[in-house]
């Protein structure tokens, strides 16, 4: 092959490749995408996600990213003498160790987050769930003896639906309130959840700090790269899906049942894996929808 003809097959494999890029950017443009930001990827600057949510604002997308911080906060707790305590993988969560959730979450990694993001060009705005009445809880009793952790009973997206309008790309803290306006921890994958059925938006993605769904399978490691939710719950029950991927799972699925078209795990520090995920038919992760087309 000639050098001539080399150069327009690269360009023609270019050009159509932005071509299809742009049809998704004018297919995505005005809808809502809420994105889980994990608490393991709080301590570094991971991948090129915060340069995407960027870029996705910058295309008319309404990206909305919820967080935890689940290990700052045990750090924070490590440093002032307290031990950190779970209970079937919640954090036991008294009046005194719910002042360093909250100023943790609310305070450190979300303005963290929002200063990332501006320093990369967004317009970005930190709120909690607890602003604006976001994220109205009550305590959790099973199991006993959690003290403030929470489960969200109801979702007002008000002030989400206000700053989006205006081109403000949202960063949300996982602690709701009660019925006296007093602070709860939340999971922050349950948050993300309700949140995108509230909003009705159009994909819930978790971003943690492995490539998605697993299984092994003639004793080789493959990715699942589409389920549906029949079939994750068969891989709940049969111990595939299991330790810190459930509650992640399990956010999918509730997202799915509260409407949101499709629920995606992928990796945060992969570059560009969320714009895949997003903008190509094969993805990078794996892709949770209520049933095969």
């Amino acid at each position: 092959m000639s050098a001539a003809a080399a150069r327009a097959e690269t360009i023609t494999a270019e050009g159509a490749l932005i071509a299809r890029g742009l049809r998704y950017v004018n297919a995505w443009r005005g809808r809502t995408v809420v994105i889980k930001y994990g608490g393991s990827l709080l301590g570094r600057v991971a991948g090129t996600v915060i340069e995407d949510l960027v870029a996705l604002a910058g295309a008319g997308v309404h990206p909305v990213l919820v967080h935890g911080g689940g290990p700052e906060i045990s750090r924070w707790l490590e440093r002032l003498g307290r031990t950190p305590r779970f209970v079937e993988g919640l954090r036991v969560t008294d009046d005194e160790t719910m002042e360093i959730v909250e100023m943790v979450l609310s305070g450190r990694a979300n303005k963290t987050l929002v200063g990332r993001l501006i320093a990369a060009g967004g317009s970005a705005v930190g709120l909690s769930g607890r602003d604006a009445r976001l994220f109205e809880a009550v305590p959790l009793v099973d199991p006993p003896g959690l003290g403030r952790v929470g489960t969200i009973v109801a979702v007002h997206p008000d002030i989400i639906h206000t700053l989006t309008a205006v081109g403000h790309l949202l960063v949300v803290a996982s602690v709701g309130l009660d019925a006296e306006g007093e602070p709860l921890n939340l999971n922050a994958d349950h948050a993300a959840a309700a949140l995108a059925a509230a909003l009705g938006a159009s994909k819930l993605i978790v971003l943690t700090d492995v490539d998605g769904i697993f299984r092994e399978r003639d004793g080789r490691r493959e990715l699942l790269s589409v389920l549906t939710a029949a079939e994750a719950r068969a891989l709940e029950a049969e111990g595939v899906i299991a330790g810190g991927m459930i509650p992640k799972v399990e956010a999918a699925l509730a997202a799915l049942a509260g409407g949101v078209a499709s629920a995606h795990i992928i990796s945060g520090e992969t570059p560009h894996a969320l714009l895949v995920e997003l903008f190509t038919e094969e993805g990078c992760g794996t892709m949770l929808v209520p049933e095969r087309p």
